[in-house]
């Protein structure tokens, strides 16, 4: 990524890390190749809005890659953390608002009779596995191709260090094709430990795809069946869509879940929840890190959670989203631009028809972040209830004027 000329701060910024982080940038922002006006180092954010380290302000609509679910600097979010922290932090064991979150979790999760608490996705979809191995003693996990599901080697997008061993006993099916997916449980046979999904499929420069309640019941019939866990990655759609868990609308509930990014509103949290039969196996493994037990991301996630349970906060964020979507919509067509806007509405992303090479979102994401909308071209988009109508009304002014410069382009 290039700063490109009128940048001066991330430029340099820019140009200090190139000495001292592996190709200046590392993980998914590194692997991202972001258009040209693309800041790389931000400065602060307040609401829905980010700026810069050279003082642009963006309307954001990627909320820090999906944990800012009620806004940046939340006042509740922000009181909880500071009183955590006058107290203190990372002690020699946890503190009462660890069980305090646990006790919310399974109160509110209708799954849930237990939970772990971690730090990112990658722990909790990690442990999910472990646990059903643990749990069933048996090792075949089922993975629809091309699914995300972490930053470990045995779900990593990038094969660099992947030894084939870490991915020995996963299994392949195609999502939304239950009859693929009894197929891949076929080949296990009866070493099906488990078969982790997520309730949206999301991956990168495709169109979001809808998990069917057909595709659910049927994936919770052949666990049922094998006496394999059903593990939902809910880390992405999780406490954005529905506090109870993003399948509950289809009637489906999984025996694990991972969870992540909204729950404490940015502070590094994650966990895991579970059925009563595989408790035992929660607690064979060996999970755990040095931080892991910190009450401030754990207070942060009880004022998040609270907040999300007792106002409208989760209506508010999917009413933005669609009145985002119906504009941008709208103004494609205007110019005779052909878009798919895809995905649930409160994680939105557009794309151009026939755009094969993603050639045209770049370029849209490109105008539109030059001009004061944090958009992305092939990464699904986030809404938090910090977006009003007078966010969405000022981003869809400037969408207007890039989906027109584009249009000028081409």
């Amino acid at each position: 990524m290039s700063a490109g000329d009128g940048r001066p701060q991330d430029r340099e910024w820019r140009r200090r890390a190139a000495a001292v982080l592996p190709a200046g940038m590392y993980g998914h922002m590194a692997a991202q190749k972001l258009p040209e006006g693309y800041p790389q180092f931000m400065d602060h954010g307040e609401g829905c809005r980010l700026r810069d380290v050279d003082g642009r302000e963006f309307i954001d609509f990627m909320c820090g890659w999906g944990p800012i679910v009620l806004g940046r600097r939340h006042p509740e979010v922000e009181e909880a953390v500071r009183g955590q922290l006058s107290r203190g932090d990372v002690m020699n064991g946890p503190t009462p608002v660890m069980v305090e979150l646990a006790e919310v979790l399974t109160g509110m999760i209708p799954h849930a009779d237990w939970t772990v608490l971690a730090k990112n996705g990658t722990d909790a979809t990690t442990a999910c596995v472990s646990t059903a191995r643990a749990a069933t003693g048996r090792r075949k996990i089922l993975v629809a191709a091309g699914a995300y599901h972490g930053a470990a080697p045995w779900c990593s997008p990038s094969l660099g260090g992947v030894l084939p061993e870490d991915r020995a006993h996963l299994d392949f099916f195609e999502y939304n094709d239950a009859a693929s997916a009894e197929a891949a449980a076929d080949r296990a046979g009866d070493d099906l430990a488990g078969i982790i999904v997520s309730p949206v499929r999301q991956e990168l420069g495709r169109r979001q795809e809808h998990a069917t309640a057909e595709f659910a019941r049927g994936l919770r019939g052949i666990a049922d069946a094998r006496g394999a866990a059903l593990i939902l990655d809910d880390v992405r759609c999780g406490f954005r869509l529905d506090l109870a868990g993003s399948w509950e609308p289809l009637g489906v509930r999984p025996d694990l879940a991972a969870w992540s990014k909204a729950i404490a509103n940015g502070q590094p949290l994650a966990a895991v929840t579970g059925r009563e039969w595989l408790r035992a196996g929660a607690e064979a493994i060996y999970v755990t890190g040095s931080f892991w037990y910190s009450p401030v991301p754990m207070a942060a996630a009880l004022a998040t959670l609270r907040v999300l349970r007792e106002t409208d906060a989760l209506e508010r964020i999917r009413a933005a989203g669609e009145t985002f979507a119906s504009g941008l919509r709208a103004q494609a067509s205007a110019l005779g631009l052909e878009v798919e806007v895809s995905g649930p509405a409160q994680m939105p992303l557009l794309q151009f028809a026939g755009d094969e090479h993603q050639e045209l979102s770049r370029a849209f994401a490109d105008e539109a972040v030059r001009r004061g909308v944090y958009l992305h071209p092939t990464h699904n988009w986030f809404l938090s209830a910090a977006h009003g109508p007078e966010d969405i009304a000022r981003a869809l002014e400037i969408t207007d004027e890039a989906f027109a410069a584009l249009a000028a382009r081409v």
